[in-house]
């Protein structure tokens, strides 16, 4: 089944200096890296941002904007997932904006983890989740409102409230899902660095 992949990049990036998105990764962007990423697994991408200035013109895809009464990551999900019901998509591929070295076989093996009575796959690695690398059917939507009616916002609670698969790969040679968070996170993840 084809999904809809959905990058969440509305953070604020304060440990990298600010617009994260848009920071150099080889000969594009962290935000570009992301994008060629998404199109390995479905030509239907977009990306979700706070403001539409987060995105770069010319990436050549649809923007979605973040919830504007949530913070953090689940303000772009609850986007993308209201989103992918509208637009009745079956599933719902997300993917942080800074893990430029994801697995190719991320949708796939998400994708067969996911079991009829789960809403979410999570990928694990070296024994953490990945909430922001995660297959969500879209009527994860309707447990949405009652999570958020808790005072929570995280994304594993959230993937915890949706019986969460977990679907886990290896970190040797190198932790596909390491993220750059600071400027020295990124530059052990450039190309040359890999």
């Amino acid at each position: 089944m084809a999904a809809r992949v959905v990058i969440l990049a509305g953070g604020e990036g304060r440990r990298m200096g600010g617009d994260k998105p848009g920071r150099a990764y080889g000969a594009t962007t962290l935000l570009g890296r992301a994008v060629e990423l998404a199109w390995t697994w479905s030509s239907d991408v977009a990306v979700a941002v706070r403001a539409p200035a987060q995105a770069p013109a010319g990436l050549g895809i649809e923007l979605l904007l973040d919830r504007t009464d949530l913070e953090g990551p689940i303000a772009g999900l609850a986007a993308a997932l209201a989103d992918a019901r509208d637009r009745r998509h079956g599933l719902l591929l997300t993917l942080p904006c800074d893990a430029p070295h994801l697995p190719s076989d991320l949708f796939e093996r998400l994708q067969e983890s996911l079991r009829s009575d789960q809403l979410c796959a999570v990928a694990v690695s070296g024994g953490r989740r990945h909430p922001t690398c995660a297959l969500w059917r879209p009527h994860a939507l309707d447990v949405l409102a009652g999570y958020l009616a808790t005072g929570r916002r995280s994304l594993n609670g959230f993937a915890d409230a949706c019986a969460a698969a977990e679907v886990a790969w290896p970190v040797d040679p190198a932790d596909p899902f390491a993220n750059a968070n600071t400027p020295q996170e990124l530059a052990r993840l450039q190309p040359r660095a890999a």
